[in-house]
């Protein structure tokens, strides 16, 4: 491989990135175990909808450390819609009925509230990865005008 075509090294900015990504994700589903075990109806299924969503962010964000907010939730965004629209082919549901792994990820029916509850699980997901990006970056210092903190 030429030297300019090597990708770049792992940052120390992207091995945290990563690293926020992974504990992120781990309390997402942390978070969507606790709300299956302690609530049912509408509230359990929507607020899994959302956190669904907002995993799939933390997903994104572990694979691509370098990605704006913004591209991490609508990528994720129309993952989940992608997920649910495919619902209406019956795949997912087949698929479903032979793996638990596939029903966790695919689903089976579909719903089109859920769509609504994704967009939420999505803004959710961008305002914290936004909050965490500016406050990085004003500890770092590179928040035009501010100092960072000594």
């Amino acid at each position: 491989m030429r030297p300019s075509a090597r990708p770049p090294a792992l940052t120390a900015h992207t091995r945290g990135v990563r690293a926020v990504a992974a504990v992120a994700a781990v309390v997402t589903v942390a978070a969507g175990l606790a709300v299956r075990a302690g609530a049912d109806g509408a509230f359990a299924k929507y607020a899994g909808s959302a956190l669904y969503t907002v995993l799939l962010c933390t997903l994104v964000a572990l694979c691509a450390p370098r990605a704006r907010p913004a591209a991490v939730a609508s990528t994720a965004l129309g993952l989940s819609w992608a997920v649910e629209f495919a619902q209406l082919t019956g795949v997912p549901a087949q698929w479903s009925t032979h793996s638990t792994a596939a029903r966790l990820v695919l689903g089976s029916t579909f719903n089109a509230p859920d769509l609504l509850w994704y967009a939420v699980g999505a803004a959710a997901a961008w305002a914290v990865h936004t909050g965490v990006r500016r406050r990085a970056a004003f500890a770092a210092g590179r928040v035009a005008g501010v100092a960072a903190p000594r």
